[in-house]
């Protein structure tokens, strides 16, 4: 049961009522206090204050101070004026049940507005705060161009620059070779006399001075079609080399050698090469589903069930051929051995199925650590 509290002590003006709540030993929190217009109520279990007041006050500029072991209200009334007592004289207990419902209806729907006017309030600060975002945004932007445009009108200049330049540079290099064209000539044209004079004939120099040749010399120029033609060698002749292999022979005596043992580990090797090439062709011919090792599982197990243990067999095989990493494939020939009677069968892949399982284990223990 709430222990009321019946001590306290107020005192008014014509605009404020001050009100002093003694609360000994216990502490008071905003959270305590509960008023409304016409509803005033302390709650700090155990005790309870409760009262409803005489005339309405404005309860959003009323003010709780808590300190001291006191709280001390300032409640100011809305209509200045000078109250007979603190609270409503002759209120019976209906009266009080329903100005508390009223009370707590107004507090609800107070709450409610102020929560509606936060929301709104928050919702025009993103929206100020979104435009400014965008405002400045804006502006970087334009920034931006503004240097992007000057950046662009530099390199123009510079480029038209630069291609002045390069004219210029070709007009000046054009003059100068108009200007050193004719010497150049004259210097060809006297080197080319010079070399006409150089391969003359004897006859030619006569005829050249206004005399005859005389007779039986005849008049040949190094010049002629003939030897002007562009003289190309003659293609090699094909051959055929010849490479001789020296014989193997073993430093050690043959006594010492391992002649032998090479000859069969050759021997062993070109039977692999032969069981790989006919394993490659027999799976050449394979069907595609036929390829899947899951498959080719699933098609022994289903062997296995109607007793075709032979049949489940081969393709238990063929599926650890095509991936010889799976135990799964050496347990269940195992058991069709087993079944078989072919118990040797049996050990070797159950032993398979350890050792896989092993390493399986060792990786397992690596790939944590």
């Amino acid at each position: 049961m709430p222990v009321w509290l019946r001590e306290y002590s107020w005192r008014q003006t014509a605009a404020a009522v001050y009100l002093s709540l003694p609360l000994r030993g216990v502490r008071a929190t905003s959270a305590s206090i509960f008023c409304t217009d016409q509803y005033l109520k302390v709650s700090i279990p155990p005790f309870l204050f409760e009262a409803i007041l005489y005339a309405p006050i404005d309860d959003t500029n009323s003010t709780a101070k808590i300190g001291n072991g006191i709280v001390f209200f300032t409640l100011y009334k809305k209509e200045v004026a000078m109250w007979d007592s603190l609270t409503l004289p002759n209120a019976n207990k209906e009266k009080l049940q329903y100005l508390r419902e009223n009370a707590v209806l107004k507090a609800h729907e107070k709450a409610k507005e102020e929560t509606e006017a936060k929301k709104v309030t928050k919702q025009e600060h993103k929206k100020y705060a979104l435009e400014a975002t965008m405002k400045l945004e804006e502006a970087e932007r334009k920034r931006i161009e503004d240097l992007k445009e000057k950046e662009r009108q530099k390199v123009t200049k510079e480029l038209e620059l630069w291609k002045k330049q390069q004219n210029d540079a070709e007009k000046q290099k054009g003059v100068q070779r108009d200007e050193e064209l004719p010497h150049e000539v004259e210097k060809l044209k006297a080197k080319k006399k010079e070399k006409v004079n150089k391969t003359m004939t004897p006859n030619e120099g006569v005829s050249k001075a206004g005399l005859k040749p005389t007779k039986g010399h005849g008049s040949c120029s190094i010049f002629s079609e003939n030897l002007k033609e562009e003289q190309l060698p003659a293609p090699r002749s094909a051959a055929t080399i010849k490479i001789n292999f020296t014989s193997r022979v073993f430093p050690t005596a043959l006594r010492e050698s391992r002649v032998a043992e090479e000859e069969e580990w050759l021997r062993k090797q070109a039977e692999a090469r032969r069981t790989i090439s006919a394993d490659l062709s027999e799976l050449e011919d394979l069907k595609e589903e036929e390829k899947n090792p899951d498959w080719l599982k699933d098609k022994g197990n289903k062997m296995f069930a109607t007793g075709n243990y032979l049949a489940a067999v081969n393709a238990y095989n063929l599926a650890v051929r095509l991936n010889n990493k799976l135990p799964l494939l050496y347990l269940n020939r195992a058991a069709c051995h087993l079944q078989l009677r072919n118990l040797h069968k049996a050990i070797e892949d159950s032993s398979k199925v350890s050792r896989i399982m092993k390493q399986l284990s060792r990786l397992i223990l690596k790939i944590k650590l």
